[in-house]
C-alpha cells in the first residue's frame, strides 16, 4: 500500500462515467458498481459452514426487519435457547461418560487388558473436557491498580448498560475487541486490541466497550461455560472424524467405519447452529443498540465504519513489521525503540481512508452477505439497523482529561504490543 496517496482520475470501462479515486484503494465506480468486489470468491466450504450461512442470512435479515419495524428484540430465554442448553450438557454428558469408561476399565481389568483399553477413553474425555480459561501470558494485562481511570470508564459504561464490570483488561495487537471470563469463579476479562482502540475516537472508543460489555448484559451464551465448551467439544469430534483425503487400503477402512458416529456428530452440530444462530445474532443487534444509547447513535454508526476498513488497518500492519523484518534484527531493535512511530502512521492512515472507500466497502458486505462472517451480521446491515432505529444521545460522555490519563496509563501496553507487532510480525 503507498504510503502518500494520489488522485487518480479515469474512466469507467463499462458505463464510462468518471471514476475519481485514491492509488491506495481499489479503484470502482459508484454510477454501476464496476470493480466494487475484485477479492476471490472463497472456496467452496463444506457442508457445516453451508449450513451456518443459510441460517444466518436468514436470522440477520429477519432480526434486522424487526428491529427496523420498532419491534425491541428483547434478550430472553426461549425455548432454543433452553435446547442449546441442553443439548450441550448431554455433550459434556457423552465427556463424562468416555471418562467413567477408561477409569471402569482400568480398576476392573487390572493387570489386563483393561489396562491397555483404558486409556483410551480416559484420553478422549481428556481432550474433550471443558477448559477454564486463563489470562492470557504474551500480553499486557491491567488491572484495577495498573489503571484506574480506564476501569473507572468500563465502570461507567457497565453501568450505563446494565451489568457488572470487569475484573481485568488484557491488551493485545488484533484489530479487535471482545468480552470473556477467565478462572474456576468465571471472572470477567475485557480484550481491547491496541490497533482498533489506536483509530477510533474518544465516543467510538465508548460505544466499543458498549457494544462488547452489553454481551454480558444480554446474557449471551455462545461463549459461556456450558454452552460454549460443548461447541469446542463438537468442533473437536467433527475435525477428528472427518474422512481422510486419498486414503491408503487401511485409511478407507477407517473411513467407512467412521460413517455413522460422523453423520450422528454432523446432525449434533447442525441442530446446536440452529438452536443458537438467531440468538447469538440477536445479541449482536442488542450490543449495537446498547452502544448507541451509550455513546450515541453517531458514535456507533462511526464504530461500524471504522470496522468496514479493518482489512485497510492490517494491510499496513503488515507493511510496517515487513520493513522492521525486512532491515534485520538491528533494524527490527531500533523500530522497537521508536514503536511510538508505528501508532502515529496508524492513526495518519486512518484518518487519510476517503469516504468512497467506506462506501465501496458497504456495498461489497452487501454483496458478500454472510460470507465472511457466520456469527455476526454483516457490518452494513449493523450500521442500517443503527440508522434505522431511534437517534439517541450519549450517557457516557468522553472527557479530556480522563482522555489523557487513560492514554497515560496504557502507555506501557501500547509500546509493549507495539513491539510485539515489530518483532513478531502482524498475524491478522
Amino acid at each position: 500500500m503507498p504510503d502518500i496517496a494520489t488522485e487518480t482520475t479515469q474512466s469507467c470501462p463499462e458505463c464510462g462515467a468518471e471514476i475519481r479515486g485514491d492509488s491506495r484503494f481499489t479503484v470502482w465506480c459508484a454510477a454501476c458498481d464496476w470493480n466494487v468486489d475484485p477479492e476471490r470468491p472463497r472456496p467452496d466450504p463444506g457442508r457445516l459452514e453451508r449450513a451456518e450461512r443459510v441460517l444466518a442470512r436468514r436470522h440477520g435479515e429477519q432480526l434486522l426487519a424487526e428491529m427496523s419495524s420498532g419491534q425491541e428484540a428483547r434478550p430472553r430465554r426461549d425455548a432454543s435457547a433452553v435446547s442449546a442448553t441442553v443439548l450441550a450438557l448431554l455433550v459434556h454428558g457423552v465427556t463424562l461418560a468416555l471418562a467413567v469408561l477408561g477409569v471402569w476399565c482400568v480398576v476392573a481389568g487390572w493387570g489386563g487388558i483393561g489396562m491397555v483399553a483404558g486409556p483410551v477413553p480416559l484420553l478422549m474425555a481428556w481432550a474433550l473436557a471443558p477448559r477454564v480459561r486463563r489470562l492470557p501470558d504474551d500480553w499486557p494485562v491491567l488491572f484495577r491498580t495498573d489503571a484506574p481511570e480506564l476501569f473507572a470508564l468500563v465502570d461507567e459504561v457497565a453501568q450505563a448498560v446494565g451489568t457488572r464490570s470487569v475484573h481485568a483488561i488484557a491488551v493485545d495487537g488484533s484489530i479487535n475487541a471482545s468480552v470473556t471470563t477467565y478462572g474456576v469463579r468465571g471472572r470477567r476479562l475485557l480484550v481491547l486490541g491496541m490497533p482498533l482502540w489506536e483509530v477510533l475516537t474518544p465516543e467510538e472508543r465508548i460505544a466499543l466497550l458498549g457494544h462488547e460489555l452489553a454481551h454480558y448484559a444480554n446474557g449471551d451464551t455462545r461463549n459461556g461455560l456450558v454452552v460454549g465448551t460443548a461447541t469446542r467439544s463438537l468442533a473437536l469430534w467433527y475435525n477428528t472424524l472427518r474422512p481422510h483425503q486419498h486414503p491408503t487400503a487401511i485409511e478407507m477402512a477407517v473411513n467407512v467405519l467412521y460413517v455413522i458416529p460422523r453423520l450422528l456428530v454432523w446432525g449434533t452440530l447442525v441442530l446446536h447452529v440452529r438452536l443458537t444462530s438467531r440468538a447469538g445474532i440477536r445479541a449482536e443487534y442488542l450490543a449495537d443498540r446498547l452502544a448507541a444509547r451509550t455513546a450515541s447513535t453517531q458514535a456507533a454508526v462511526g464504530l461500524m465504519d471504522r470496522l468496514l476498513v479493518t482489512g485497510s488497518y492490517g494491510v499496513l500492519l503488515r507493511s510496517e513489521t515487513n520493513r522492521a523484518a525486512l532491515g534485520g534484527p538491528r533494524s527490527t531493535r531500533d523500530a522497537m525503540a521508536r514503536a511510538d512511530e508505528l501508532w502515529g502512521r496508524l492513526t495518519a492512515f486512518a484518518a487519510s481512508i476517503p469516504e468512497h472507500e467506506y462506501e465501496r466497502q458497504r456495498r461489497a458486505g452487501a454483496r458478500r452477505g454472510h460470507q465472511v462472517d457466520t456469527t455476526h451480521p454483516p457490518t452494513h446491515l449493523r450500521r442500517a439497523s443503527l440508522l434505522g432505529g431511534e437517534t439517541v444521545a450519549a450517557v457516557v460522555v468522553p472527557q479530556a482529561r480522563r482522555n489523557e490519563q487513560i492514554a497515560a496509563e496504557l502507555a506501557k501496553a501500547r509500546a509493549e504490543v507495539a513491539r510485539c507487532l515489530l518483532r513478531d510480525g502482524f498475524a491478522g
